[in-house]
């Protein structure tokens, strides 16, 4: 259960430190778009739960892999993820979900900017749904963001719209473009690049948005990593 005490807690370092937007990530072992029953509704109870969480905290991002879709096809898979968020956001609720881009590995929903739109069609709550842009993901799934990073926000642009980009996950890849396998890496030291996420951070309309990192690492690590993109950032 919830401590509101500890909230309030919360709350009050968050404003003392002025933290930036916070981005939760769902669990990975859910998936939204099930084939079984019982998976299907363990999904949408723990992403009710997430939300209903979220919602004391207030001014959050909820950010989830839209799920695999084992056999039932992309098709069937986008109205189920689709009927899972329309029954798990409430009309009163403040917190904005991410749908992530994904890397579009075996039967994965949403490695193609297509997919996250049409499942964005299907939300009923237009005003509190948006995307997440994985590095590593993306690259994976056949975007050359190393190699031509405006060409894949103009075509992000154009599929889904970059009024609907909320925040970004910084990985490198261990894996060239377009391999499908999912693998993060350090920054720098994958096929990606460190040019790569010099761009990123410096480019306009990716600059203001909240950066998450998820590369293999432990805290001193991140530290690193985060002085790094800050150094690139002010050098710009």
């Amino acid at each position: 259960d919830l401590d509101p005490a500890d909230v309030a807690a919360f709350r009050g370092l968050r404003q003392e430190q002025g933290f930036g937007p916070l981005i939760a990530h769902a669990p990975y072992t859910i998936n939204p778009c099930a084939a079984r029953a019982e998976t299907l509704e363990f999904a949408r109870m723990t992403m009710a739960d997430d939300l209903r969480r979220l919602e004391q905290i207030g001014g959050c991002y909820y950010n989830f892999h839209p799920g695999s879709h084992v056999g039932q096809g992309v098709g069937a898979a986008v109205e189920k993820i689709a009927e899972t968020l329309n029954l798990v956001m409430r009309p009163e609720q403040q917190t904005v979900v991410l749908l992530e881009t994904m890397a579009g590995k075996g039967s994965e929903v949403g490695g193609r900017f297509e997919e996250l739109r049409a499942i964005l069609d299907r939300v009923q709550a237009q005003d509190r749904i948006g995307v997440c842009l994985d590095t590593c993901h993306v690259s994976d799934g056949g975007y050359d963001i190393a190699g031509d990073l405006d060409g894949v926000l103009t075509e992000f642009d154009q599929v889904i719209g970059l009024s609907r980009l909320k925040a970004l996950h910084l990985n490198d890849s261990m894996n060239p473009v377009g391999a499908r396998k999912d693998r993060h890496q350090k920054l720098g030291q994958g096929y990606l690049g460190l040019d790569c996420f010099r761009r990123i951070v410096n480019h306009p309309a990716l600059r203001p948005l909240p950066k998450v990192l998820e590369t293999p690492n432990e805290l001193p690590g991140y530290a690193a990593e985060i002085r790094l993109l800050r150094e690139m950032e002010e050098a710009s």
